[in-house]
């Protein structure tokens, strides 16, 4: 059994959170779709490149690399059970033979020292319980002047994505805010902080562009509010709502994504941090 020490984060992922993510699999990709490409043009995988993907859930990002490494191999390592037994049936599907994918926790992972050319990551490097020794770990299995390419979520001013549909569902309430520089998907928000993270663990050349891309709910307003009431950060303002205060809430979610619909799908503005880096 692989070692795991990040178990909160095993715990969310390694149950509901990946199970939600796994039934909604092509509305999740979808969403990200503009993310995903901004990830791949910074990585610029190479056909010759030994690739590792962090967090690389059902492994769309995976296989993406696996197409372009044509003559290397991926590794797609992930804390979800169920993100990577469909992972398997996704790359089988697509006839891949380059790609594998193994269930580890990247802090502690035995990574194969000097062996990748690339590390790569969409939205999966802020879930770390101590980001200096996840990254550190990573680094350490990268070849000497690897790089590393991955997005993160800014803050949670700055993603509309989130913050539009959790105040229709706030209906007034003071909803806690995700902590930021703690683990989930705010825990590299900062730059300064995430920057100072890389340097301790032995990269350089550390860039953070500033990066806004369209977050898709989906091509209508009833697919993006029906994809809305999965996504995990918006199900959290939920939690202590009795039946008529839920079903109030979601009307205002609903009424949130009719505003957004004009005939070319549901978008919100969101920022992310596109991350590059050297071993």
């Amino acid at each position: 059994m692989p070692e795991i020490v990040n178990e909160e984060m095993a715990a969310a992922w390694d149950g509901p959170q990946g199970d939600e993510w796994v039934a909604r699999e092509d509305a999740m990709n979808a969403s990200l779709s503009a993310h995903t490409e901004q990830l791949l043009t910074a990585a610029g995988v190479g056909r010759d490149d030994n690739v590792l993907d962090i967090g690389c859930g059902t492994g769309e990002t995976t296989r993406a690399c696996a197409q372009t490494a044509v003559d290397g191999r991926v590794l797609g390592v992930d804390l979800s059970t169920a993100m990577l037994e469909r992972a398997r049936v996704r790359a089988a599907d697509a006839e891949l033979t380059n790609v594998d994918f193994e269930r580890g926790d990247a802090q502690v992972y035995p990574f194969a020292p000097g062996h990748f050319d690339l590390v790569v990551s969409r939205f999966g490097v802020m879930f770390f319980a101590d980001p200096l020794a996840a990254f550190a770990n990573i680094r350490r299995g990268l070849k000497e002047d690897g790089r590393l390419a991955c997005v993160a979520w800014q803050e949670l001013s700055r993603n509309e994505w989130v913050t539009v549909p959790r105040r229709a569902l706030a209906m007034g309430r003071a909803l806690p805010l995700p902590p930021s520089g703690a683990p989930g998907p705010f825990g590299l928000a900062d730059p300064d902080r995430a920057r100072g993270v890389l340097e301790a663990a032995g990269f350089r050349d550390v860039v953070l562009d500033d990066v806004a891309v369209p977050f898709s709910f989906g091509a209508d307003a009833e697919r993006a509010f029906d994809h809305a009431q999965g996504v995990g950060i918006l199900k959290g303002a939920l939690d202590d709502l009795d039946d008529a205060a839920r079903a109030r809430a979601l009307d205002a979610l609903h009424e949130v994504m009719r505003a957004r619909d004009a005939g070319k799908g549901v978008t919100f503005d969101s920022r992310i941090w596109v991350i590059s880096a050297v071993r």
